[in-house]
Order: structure tokens, then C-alpha cells, then sequence
């Protein structure tokens, strides 16, 4: 039995604790020109996450993987995409009762049918191969995998292709419990996440995935809180994902209480994960639901998209404190009160949800949420419909973290791809590309104003004679924050099918204190 075998902190640096791992080579001779200040370098290390598509038998994925051109950037280098292996390493001790349960919680039939499809992509000669590898930066590549087998990823990138590395999968499901277009960037792994918008009633099928990319167990507490507080849970507590490997949780055997709106806290004891919530409708479709921005007095959740028949608001407060949110609409033409939701009330500790009805009213639009004076921290997504009772599809928005310098979003066609960008407190300048096709095009670039305040649905470029699906990444030039996301649609049988993802920094470059500094003070 071959084994895919990935460490995915190997060679990491100090700096790793914000993107999972990142690692930097000290500054070249020119740095000893700078004695002051931080050298600013292409991340050298860094690795991503990929949650297990679907369970589904009528599901078709497409795996795209994409690195930027970044000047200054190593000349050598890969960029790995491996099938998440489903076994231990053979030194591990036998599993534990608490690993059992932990392993059993959210299993059922399609489970155990879609782990082994995984388990299969792992073992044999397949397993060992890549899903995907990148050849040179500034072009996609895509691979392909149908039904319920599609592995979950886990993968590294280092050189020239380790600074802006972005990873995305989407999946589309014909009919079921799910259908619709589901879409998902890959993620470093952490060791604390917030998903506020998720579900243990019996009309949803909400799955929390957990992918372990280190040789070491992680062991993981899942916490639920509903509109009256903290739920009680049964196997929520020391959850057990192996090395190399994911575990989806389905949410509803984690709780007795059917509740219409959950925030998950996920918490890593030891080791560290990939989290991600799949949450799927009988009625309305589904999609996955990424993790909020961190908890934060003021939030953005951008571009709802201007045909929303439905958004419906999922915020939670940690600790006590209860809050009055501020809630304004960033439009076209700037920052609205929404009528009867100026404020929103949230308790301590408690789940809240709110309707906002045809809220963008068929303008590009943002949520802006603000406590008073910051003060008190908030979490927060939105639930978006699109289409009319019958042939709805849903997608999910989470409060946002900003695109400080660049961001990638992958899987664009030339129809039915939006970029939304929103400056909420001050006016940008931003630069949007193109890259080239993954089967042929070439690389376009154009530079947008964004006025402080507003969303802007921009006409981004397309590649000239784009063949296959292509890359969009936005630059911050001057001004911001900027807030962006990308919407991909398309009409099935008369359902809109979409989906939604937010663009959050790459943190491809990193500060790197001058090794010449004087560093004599540590010797006193």
C-alpha cells in the first residue's frame, strides 16, 4: 500500500503563525544598505488545504491551482497538490476510544461510500502521483474528478511559486440534497475558526471538514452555539483526525437540538487543521460556508450579489457582552441605512439571525457592521438566495478579511464570472489581472478607482483569446481598505447556480528584519 506522505511544516520559520506556515530566506547584500526598518520578500514556503468535494455520485469537480508573477521571487521551485491520504502512519499506536468517537460522529452511508473513494485515490500508484502541479507562475492548471471519490488536498509550494500561491475547487451537483454550483478556496491550516451561518436543523445536511495535513494527529473540539447559548453536544469534545488525512463531522449527530441558525467554533488542542463547513438545503441547494473574518468590531461581508432575492444575516458575539450592531449597505453610490435594520440587537454568547429581505435591490452591494466604538468583538456571515420559490439556489458570504496588497480568485470564464470591490472608508486605486487560460489566452491588466464608500460590480478583463478557465488577481495600489469577491453563475434547468468567494490577502510577502541590525541589547 503506497502512502501519500506530506509534512507540511517542514523548514517553516517563526513567522509561520499567520498563513499555517510561511518561510523566508534572509535578505540578500543589498540589506546591509538598510539599517533600519524591515526588508519586504516573497514568501518562500507555504502550503494549502482542500476540503473533500462532495459525497455526492452526480458531482463534477474541477481543481485549479495558480501562482501570481511576483518580482523578486526564487527561480526554482514547485507547487503540490496531493489526494489527503486516509490511513495512519504505520508507527501509530492502535486508535483509542476516544479517537472511535470522534471518527464516528457525522458518518453515515454516503460517508463511509465517499471515504472510500478517497481512501482509493490514496493507495496504489494513483495516490502517489500529484493532482495537480504547477509549471510556471502566471498560468492555471486544472484537473478534474467525478462523483463522491474526488480526495480531499493537501499541498506545498515553494520558490517561485510559494508567494501568492491560491488553490481553488468547484464542484456541481445535478440534482439532490445539495445541488447547485459549490464553490471553495483552499486554505492554510489554523488552530481556531468561526462559522457563523450554519445549520442542525433537519432540512440542512451541514458538515464540518477537517483535514490534518501534519505526520501527528490533530485532536480538535467543536463547539455550537444556537439562539439560546451554547448547545449540548455529545462528541463535539476531542475529535481525533489522523495524520494526512480528513474527517467530515456532520453537525446534526454532534447535537439533540434541531436549530435553524449555529455558529461553530472550531478549536485545535494540539496540531493544527483546514476547516471549512459544507452546508447543504433539500430546497435551496448548497455551498460551503468559509470561516469568518475574526471576531472584530467592525466587519465586511462584500458583494452580495445585485439579484439577491433573499439575504438573510447570521451574527454571534463571543463572551457576554451584548451589542447593538450599526448596519449600513455599501452601493454603487455609497454607504445607505437599510430601512427598519439600522440596528441589530445581539446577545452574549447567542446566535442571531436576521432578514433582510431583496436588500441590494439590483445594485452591486457590501454589509458594513459596526460596534460601538469596536468594542465589543463579532463574527458574521450572510445566506444569500438567488431565483424564484421553487428554483432557488443559496451561497455564503462571511465577514471578510481585506486585500491589503494582492488576491487571487480562480475558475473564471469569460460568461458568468462577477468581481465585486468595495472601499468602505476611504477611496482605492487597484489593479486587476488577468492571467492567461489554463488552455491558451494572454495575460490583460486594467486599473479601476473605486470611490470610498462603494461597491463597484467591475468589468474585469478577460485574456485575449482565452481558451479554458483563467485567473483574476486584484492589486491595492493606493487607498483602502479594499474588500473584494468574486461570483461565478450559470442557469440549469432554470435554477441560478452560483457561488460565491471572498478574496482575502495572499500574504505572499513578508518583513524581514535586517540581519545586520545591532542586535547587542539581547546580550545584556
Amino acid at each position: 500500500m503506497n502512502r501519500t506522505t506530506l509534512s507540511l511544516i517542514a523548514g517553516a520559520t517563526a513567522l509561520a503563525a499567520v498563513t499555517g506556515f510561511a518561510a523566508v530566506s534572509a535578505p540578500g547584500p543589498g540589506a546591509a544598505e538598510r539599517r533600519t526598518g524591515a526588508a519586504t520578500l516573497p514568501v518562500e514556503r507555504t502550503g494549502l488545504l482542500c476540503p473533500r468535494p462532495s459525497t455526492s455520485d452526480l458531482a463534477e469537480t474541477t481543481y485549479t491551482s495558480f501562482t501570481p508573477v511576483t518580482e523578486g521571487a526564487d527561480d526554482k521551485g514547485t507547487a503540490v497538490l496531493r489526494s489527503a491520504a486516509q490511513q495512519s502512519a504505520p508507527d501509530e499506536d492502535a486508535e483509542g476510544e476516544d479517537e472511535k468517537d470522534g471518527e464516528k460522529a457525522g458518518k453515515d452511508e454516503n460517508d463511509e461510500k465517499g471515504e472510500k473513494g478517497e481512501k482509493d485515490a490514496a493507495e496504489g500508484d494513483q495516490g502517489d502521483k500529484p493532482v495537480l502541479q504547477l509549471e510556471e507562475p502566471g498560468k492555471p492548471v486544472t484537473a478534474e474528478a467525478d462523483g463522491a471519490d474526488a480526495p480531499a488536498l493537501v499541498g506545498t509550494a515553494d520558490g517561485r511559486f510559494a508567494s501568492g500561491w491560491t488553490a481553488q475547487q468547484t464542484t456541481e451537483v445535478a440534482a439532490g440534497t445539495g445541488r447547485g454550483l459549490q464553490g471553495v478556496a483552499c486554505s492554510a491550516a489554523d488552530t481556531q475558526f468561526w462559522f457563523p451561518g450554519a445549520s442542525t436543523d433537519d432540512s440542512r445536511t451541514d458538515y464540518i471538514h477537517l483535514t490534518n495535513p501534519d505526520d501527528s494527529a490533530a485532536v480538535v473540539d467543536v463547539e455550537l452555539y444556537g439562539k439560546d447559548g451554547e448547545l449540548k453536544t455529545t462528541v463535539g469534545e476531542g475529535i481525533t483526525v489522523k495524520p494526512r488525512s480528513a474527517e467530515p463531522v456532520l453537525l446534526s449527530t454532534l447535537t439533540a437540538e434541531k436549530q435553524t441558525d449555529v455558529t461553530v467554533h472550531v478549536v485545535v488542542r494540539s496540531g493544527r487543521v483546514g476547516a471549512a463547513v459544507q452546508a447543504l438545503d433539500d430546497e435551496t441547494g448548497g455551498d460551503w460556508l468559509p470561516a469568518s473574518a475574526d471576531p472584530s468590531g467592525r466587519l465586511v461581508l462584500p458583494g452580495i450579489p445585485k439579484d439577491a432575492t433573499a439575504v438573510r444575516l447570521v451574527a454571534f458575539t463571543p463572551g457576554d457582552a451584548d451589542v447593538d450592531l450599526k448596519v449600513r449597505l455599501a452601493a454603487p453610490s455609497g454607504l445607505i441605512t437599510p430601512a427598519g435594520n439600522e440596528t441589530l440587537h445581539l446577545k452574549g454568547g447567542m446566535t442571531a439571525a436576521f432578514d433582510l429581505g431583496e436588500l441590494t435591490r439590483g445594485e452591486a452591494g457590501s454589509l458594513v457592521l459596526t460596534a460601538p466604538d469596536g468594542s465589543v468583538p463579532v463574527v458574521a456571515a450572510v445566506r444569500v438566495l438567488r431565483g424564484e420559490e421553487g428554483k432557488q439556489e443559496s451561497a455564503f458570504i462571511p465577514a471578510a478579511r481585506p486585500v491589503e496588497t494582492r488576491a487571487t480568485a480562480l475558475d473564471n470564464t469569460a460568461k458568468g464570472t462577477t468581481l465585486s470591490v468595495t472601499a468602505p472608508e476611504g477611496g482605492a486605486e487597484i489593479r486587476v489581472t488577468a492571467s492567461a487560460g489554463t488552455k491558451g489566452g494572454t495575460p490583460q491588466a486594467k486599473t479601476y478607482s473605486i470611490k470610498s464608500g462603494t461597491t463597484q460590480d467591475i468589468e474585469a478583463p478577460v485574456p485575449a483569446g482565452l481558451k479554458g478557465s483563467y485567473a483574476l488577481t486584484v492589486e491595492t495600489r493606493s487607498g483602502g481598505p479594499v474588500y473584494a469577491s468574486r461570483t461565478l453563475a450559470s442557469t440549469e434547468g432554470g435554477v441560478p447556480y452560483f457561488t460565491v468567494q471572498a478574496l482575502p490577502d495572499d500574504r505572499g510577502m513578508v518583513a524581514v528584519p535586517d540581519a545586520s541590525e545591532d542586535l547587542s541589547v539581547l546580550q545584556r
